[in-house]
């Protein structure tokens, strides 16, 4: 499929969290809390040096909630940063209700990316510091009806492929787990087999695509600037473009600075993946339900857009950019999608 998806090192977890108290209320925008609020702990854990570097990383979020607390009117978005972690990490709460009850379950993935992509990284750094969030009873956060000190720590999960292997089962740790940044691969094929027409494209979480806007343009692609209309209804040729961009950046090394495709894709990939392409560019939206996402989230746009179709061959580049995120602050879970 694509053969660079091998130099992407990635750790998949999926957490459970049991709520133990009698209510537990949730923010609009699950994501910016854990960031915050899990950053802020671990910051706290660590020696000097590395607690500077994480506190002048959270300072922009922080920021950001101070000044909403002063003005909830204000359009906020365009302050929330691209990231609040010195991680390349991804946070990605799945939809939640408002409301949950005593010993309903939270759940949410935890991507670590790149050198961070590290088992040792989270049993030492991040398990610790979920732990003291479980109980905490620091005043800003442990307060009535909210999540941080009233939940129970009930399994965590990391990815091998599509399966799921227990690293903490009923809040009890399995030592013996091994976790490796390249697992995340194992058995899948991202090999579409599947007869069934697609059509429907569902923002899980908001999206904003627009910084891959001018180097989509620079592609001089026919009519395409008058149909995009800015991202607010993300063409299928331009979400493929997006991947390409975002595993442009996972495989980033300073030293040699970004890659054009031809680089990141052997001759291959890439006679295929400009297959897929031009194929997309035919495909039209027939129908959009994205509406933007609240002022106090990150992203743009969050729904469900409707294609004339979504043929097979392009169904397995959109399961890796579902996986990886694309567009601006993956930090917070933005970027990602089913199709059905």
């Amino acid at each position: 499929m694509l053969s660079c998806l091998n130099q992407i090192n990635l750790v998949r977890y999926l957490i459970v969290w049991r709520v133990n108290s009698s209510l537990a209320y949730f923010p609009r925008y699950f994501s910016l809390d854990i960031s915050k609020i899990l950053g802020t702990i671990i910051s706290h854990r660590l020696p000097t040096a590395e607690k500077r570097t994480w506190k002048k990383s959270l300072a922009p979020l922080n920021g950001f909630f101070d000044k909403f607390k002063t003005n909830k009117k204000i359009n906020n978005s365009s302050k929330i940063p691209e990231s609040a972690w010195p991680l390349n990490s991804v946070l990605f709460a799945y939809p939640l209700k408002r409301t949950y009850g005593k010993d309903e379950f939270i759940f949410w993935e935890l991507k670590l990316f790149g050198e961070h992509a590290d088992h040792g990284l989270f049993l030492e750094v991040i398990l610790p510091a979920m732990e003291e969030a479980s109980f905490t009873s620091e005043q800003d956060w442990n307060r009535r009806n909210r999540i941080w000190g009233h939940f129970d720590i009930q399994n965590i999960y990391a990815a091998r492929g599509e399966k799921w292997e227990p690293i903490v089962t009923d809040g009890k740790l399995n030592l013996r787990s091994r976790v490796h940044p390249l697992q995340w691969l194992e058995g899948l094929t991202f090999a579409s087999k599947i007869r069934r027409k697609f059509k429907t494209l569902n923002w899980i979480t908001p999206t904003n695509l627009n910084e891959n806007l001018n180097s989509y343009y620079a592609l001089n692609l026919p009519d395409e600037k008058e149909k995009m209309k800015f991202g607010k209804t993300p063409l299928l040729s331009f979400i493929l473009h997006s991947l390409i961009q975002r595993l442009n950046k996972l495989l980033y090394e300073p030293s040699k600075g970004y890659t054009e495709i031809n680089e990141i894709l052997n001759a291959s990939d890439r006679s295929a993946f400009l297959q897929a392409f031009q194929q997309s560019l035919q495909i039209k939206i027939t129908e959009n339900n994205l509406k933007k996402v609240h002022s106090n989230y990150p992203g743009k746009i969050i729904g469900a857009q409707q294609f004339s179709s979504i043929p097979r061959q392009i169904i397995p580049y959109l399961d890796i950019a579902s996986i990886l995120h694309i567009g601006s602050q993956t930090h917070f879970g933005c970027g990602t999608f089913d199709v059905r």
